[in-house]
């Protein structure tokens, strides 16, 4: 996708976007702030105190005690996706952004106060989704010689390591709490569903069989808890994660079992990329989303 179609896309979701957080536990949603276009994507910082987003291409933090939002500024960096996440002990933050050169999107880190990006990925496109525990390398959805996968690569940039290889959508790559397994999802079963394998790629299995279509797995801090989005089958086409849909957040836990369905609203594209769980496990943020009248 070049960022002239997705401004075009930006353009046409003329939505309100309300940033609320969803107690797991009790159920409990709190809407923290309406704004008046779209903002997409929170990550929750390590220290509780701030929500992370894009939103027109840029980077924000909004300030859960005083409802504040500041800019972090990110440098060169300003056409940044709903593809971001923070380093393990909160200090720097990695973003998927559209080179100006050739507006592909590659992966970039910079300190969470702000300063100059770096590259990590020559190559694009490139969908950042985690970060392992050791702080050591990130996972992110590439496209590679006409498909898209789950690939790796340490920090400072490199070689990249391919995991998976099959003509359907891997996407969504996030770590596990022990840094053994990443989780994913995928469509190689005709519907979008979420797997797990090694991080060395190996051992691919489907976690559980959904009659829905599933994305973007988020662990919890303490490991013990997985969060993802799910579209109707009928809505959708297994490969796509549009907008502006009635979707549900499903939580099932890491050890298996069945999933229970603890939201439903109007979202899609940019209600939850990135992991967004608080610091204790309690709660998760989100994005849901009204059209304009």
């Amino acid at each position: 996708m070049d960022i002239e179609t997705l401004r075009e896309i930006m353009a046409e979701r003329d939505s309100i976007s309300i940033l609320e957080t969803l107690d797991v536990q009790t159920g409990v949603r709190t809407a923290l702030r309406e704004f008046d276009y779209v903002i997409e994507a929170p990550n929750w910082t390590r220290d509780g105190r701030y929500l992370v987003y894009n939103a027109h291409g840029h980077m924000y933090a909004y300030e859960l005690a005083t409802g504040a939002v500041n800019e972090i500024d990110t440098g060169f960096a300003v056409d940044c996706n709903n593809d971001h996440v923070l380093s393990p002990d909160g200090n720097r933050l990695a973003v998927s952004h559209f080179t100006n050169e050739d507006v592909i999107s590659r992966i970039y880190t910079l300190p969470l106060a702000g300063g100059t990006p770096r590259l990590v990925t020559e190559k694009g496109h490139s969908f950042l989704h985690g970060w392992s525990p050791d702080g050591q390398r990130l996972a992110y959805c590439g496209a590679r010689n006409g498909q898209y996968d789950v690939y790796t690569i340490p920090v400072t940039g490199g070689r990249e390591t391919q995991l998976t290889d099959t003509p359907a959508l891997d996407d969504g790559p996030e770590y596990s709490l022990d840094g053994r397994h990443i989780w994913f999802n995928s469509t190689r079963t005709g519907l979008m569903q979420i797997w797990r394998m090694n991080v060395d790629g190996s051992e691919q299995t489907q976690v559980l069989k959904e009659d829905a279509n599933c994305w973007f797995p988020h662990v919890s801090p303490d490991g013990q808890w997985v969060v993802y989005i799910v579209y109707r089958k009928e809505d959708v086409e297994a490969a796509d994660h549009p907008p502006n849909k009635n979707v549900e957040l499903r939580l099932m836990s890491t050890a298996g079992g069945e999933s229970r369905t603890i939201a439903r609203f109007f979202g899609g594209q940019g209600t939850i990329n990135v992991n967004s769980w608080s610091p204790d496990s309690r709660a998760i943020a989100f994005v849901s989303y009204r059209l304009k009248a």
